[in-house]
């Protein structure tokens, strides 16, 4: 007599959800669709980070809730190489990113309006040493404090990377291997301690081309060895096992099917087709041109850089080597490529150094611009070139991807963190909605876009009174935190039963951080962790 097919054997043998998934159909669909997710498309975020803010009255469109069309990126004077993409852009408005600096420590702690901003940015932790009134590179908290917590993208990649690896992340115009100013580190692999990125595009090149063949697709079994182990490679004794288990014809045909299904992921399925030579000429990245990147440490063309790095983001995709890519222009920079003289702080800064308020120098609005128009070129570019490549059912590599240009802070002078300058592209697998500026503060459509330019009138910018060259602090103050909460969940990141995120966790991302006040970075940097507003942002949603 034949023995029946126990499915109790089943879900015990090979850990339960990998191979109880065939029999639990309904449900698998259901998270796949919630998900957003299909087998040949895992979902990836770019993240494109620049210092100093931006004029912000250049920046911003007029309308901060609805609909934003083609048109309406060409009559932005800074945005406009984002026009091509108007239907796949989201402009996310009303947000405030968490302990701002101020003369007085208003709105956060006081140690250093660059050094607290960037440590608290992605990680909406607060920073120690905590000294309000450092004045001095010798006194402890001025440019030496770090955040108490790790940053999203190390909190995002140890659960979506294939294999639970680091981030990567490229430190545009850098030094290999290091970037010890905390005044522009945004990446923090444990609490208070630096993850310093690749500053050059070569480690990064030679990485990649071990993965590939020149002239043809990777072979599936180099590909799944380069990458490390399957999911069926850690459980293939049991599954042996199981698959000679006596079991009806339609339940073998469902084992074989998830077997099949588990194979394509984990060793890359079509991911593995897209990692090529040819796909890399595609890109311009050769070992000359990586090379002549390379050299901007010594003289070379930032701008040069710029794309190869971006570049290097896109082929580390399509390889699948890593889906968590972080980039950033350096601060203290001076752009020849611009054709400027003056580093990029001490424009931001109207003056012509670090102080604030005093004789502007002579154009300093028109320099600031340019270097915004810069940026928005390169994150134009970025996102063109993820456009570039098919994804799987119609769509692109964009269409299944985050890329999200964030700014230190709204406008570079008053250092205000209100009114943030955020511009995402790609829906992240239909979870978000795109074609659309959505403000996250009631919806406001007419919401002030800032007073950048108002700054430098009569040759002067204001002492004491930087708050009437930003916005008022009343104006855009949502949390960042939440926003970071909808980026965690569409990429399918998973929470402990609190909230946080947790490697192991079973439940939707609601909180994110220490603090969602930035109050509370003012008056109780000691306390417990405190997210007054949780859940993510549903208004961003697709559905």
């Amino acid at each position: 007599m034949k023995k029946a097919f126990n499915r109790r054997v089943l879900l015990r043998g090979l850990g339960g959800a990998v191979v109880a998934a065939p029999f639990l159909s309904s449900v698998a669909e259901r998270e796949a669709k919630a998900q957003g997710m299909t087998a040949s498309s895992p979902k990836r975020l770019f993240v494109y980070f620049t210092h100093y803010g931006c004029l912000t009255d250049k920046w911003f469109p007029k309308l901060s809730h609805g609909a934003l069309t083609k048109a309406d990126y060409m009559g932005m004077q800074t945005l406009a190489p984002m026009a091509p993409y108007a239907d796949k852009l989201l402009m996310v408005r009303g947000i405030r990113a968490m302990n701002e600096w101020g003369f007085e420590g208003n709105y956060g702690q006081k140690n250093d309006p660059h050094t607290q901003v960037v440590g608290t940015y992605f990680t909406c932790h607060p920073v120690t040493p905590n000294n309000p009134g450092a004045s001095g590179a010798s006194n402890p908290g001025k440019f030496d404090c770090k955040p108490t917590g790790r940053s999203l993208d190390h909190i995002a990649a140890e659960q979506v990377n294939p294999k639970g690896q680091a981030p990567l992340l490229l430190q545009i115009g850098g030094v290999q291997g290091s970037d010890s100013n905390t005044m522009s580190v945004i990446s923090w692999d444990q609490p208070q301690r630096i993850f310093p990125g690749q500053g050059s595009p070569m480690p990064v090149f030679s990485q990649l081309t071990g993965l590939f063949q020149a002239g043809q697709p990777m072979n599936m079994d180099t590909y799944k060895v380069a990458r490390g182990k399957s999911v069926i490679d850690c459980v293939r004794s049991d599954l042996k096992r199981l698959q000679g288990v006596n079991m009806s014809g339609s339940d073998k045909k469902l084992l074989q099917d998830w077997v099949d299904l588990l194979h394509y992921n984990s060793s890359g399925g079509a991911v593995a087709a897209m990692c090529s030579m040819d796909n890399a000429t595609k890109l311009n990245l050769t070992s000359d041109t990586v090379k002549a990147a390379s050299a901007t440490g010594a003289g070379g063309d930032i701008e040069k850089t710029t794309n190869v790095m971006m570049d290097l983001a896109v082929l580390t995709a399509l390889c699948d080597n890593n889906r968590i890519i972080f980039m950033k222009h350096p601060g203290n920079y001076t752009f020849k490529n611009l054709s400027l003289t003056m580093e990029s702080h001490s424009i931001s800064h109207r003056i012509g150094n670090a102080g604030q308020g005093g004789a502007c120098v002579a154009n300093a609005l028109d320099m600031i611009w340019t270097i915004d128009k810069y940026y928005a070129k390169s994150f134009a570019y970025l996102v063109g070139r993820i456009d570039m490549f098919p994804d799987g059912d119609g769509k692109t590599m964009l269409d299944n991807s985050a890329a999200i240009w964030f700014q230190e802070m709204s406008d570079g002078n008053s250092h205000n963190l209100n009114n943030m300058p955020i511009l995402q592209a790609g829906s992240m697998g239909g979870y978000f909605k795109t074609g659309w500026a959505i403000n996250v503060d009631g919806g406001k459509a007419d919401m002030s876009p800032g007073h950048s330019s108002e700054d430098c009138k009569n040759g002067q910018s204001p002492f004491n009174s930087l708050d009437s060259v930003g916005t008022p602090a009343d104006v855009a103050s949502k949390p960042i935190n939440k926003y970071y909460c909808n980026l965690l969940n569409g990429l399918g990141v998973k929470a402990g039963d609190d909230g946080w995120p947790v490697k192991g966790g079973t439940k939707a991302v609601t909180k994110f951080g220490k603090y969602d006040d930035t109050l509370l970075f003012r008056d109780n940097r000691t306390a417990d962790a405190i997210i007054k507003n949780p859940g993510e942002y549903t208004e961003l949603l697709a559905t």
